[in-house]
C-alpha cells in the first residue's frame, strides 16, 4: 500500500496564509516558476484557487480563471515527492467540477510541449490539442512552445 493511501487527504480553497508553502512547491517544481506575487494577485482577483492537503500539509494546488462561459487552468502542481500517485488527476477532476460551478462550457490550458507527463494526463482526461503557441515559455536556451488544449464540459 502506498504512503499516499495511508494519510488523510482533502481539498480546500487556497488562503493567503498558504502562499509561502505553495511558492516553495512552485520553486521546487519549475525552472521558471510563478512568483509569490503571481499567486497573491490571482488570489486577490478572485480566481478559483484550491490546495490539496495530506495530513494538513499542502502537497498540491491549482489556479483557474473563469469568465464569459469559459475557464482557463493557469497552474496545476503537485509537490515533487507526491507525484505519480494520481493526485494530479484528482486535482484536475476537482478543477473541472469547479469550472462547471462557474457555468463554463469549456476549459482551456497551455502546457510546455516538453511536459509529456502533463500532456498525457490532460489527453487521458479528455482534452484535445487545439494549437501550438510558438515561443510561449522561457527556456534555458531561448523559448519553448506551448500546446494549447481544450476540454468541452458536460456540466
Amino acid at each position: 500500500m502506498s504512503a499516499v493511501l495511508q494519510v488523510n487527504h482533502g481539498l480546500r480553497p487556497m488562503a493567503e496564509a498558504d502562499l509561502p508553502r505553495i511558492h516553495r512547491i512552485e520553486l521546487a517544481s519549475y525552472a521558471y516558476p510563478w512568483s509569490l506575487g503571481n499567486f497573491a494577485d490571482s488570489l486577490s482577483a478572485g480566481y478559483s484557487m484550491w490546495v490539496h492537503e495530506a495530513d494538513g500539509i499542502i502537497i498540491g494546488y491549482y489556479a483557474m480563471m473563469a469568465a464569459a462561459g469559459e475557464a482557463h487552468l493557469l497552474n496545476l502542481t503537485i509537490a515533487p515527492e507526491w507525484r505519480r500517485h494520481g493526485l494530479g488527476r484528482d486535482l484536475l477532476e476537482h478543477c473541472l467540477a469547479r469550472a462547471c460551478d462557474h457555468r463554463a462550457a469549456s476549459l482551456f490550458l497551455e502546457v510546455r510541449t516538453s511536459n509529456t507527463a502533463a500532456i498525457a494526463l490532460y489527453r487521458s482526461s479528455g482534452f484535445v490539442d487545439l494549437a501550438v503557441r510558438r515561443g510561449y515559455y522561457p527556456a534555458h536556451e531561448g523559448r519553448e512552445d506551448a500546446l494549447i488544449m481544450k476540454k468541452e464540459l458536460a456540466c
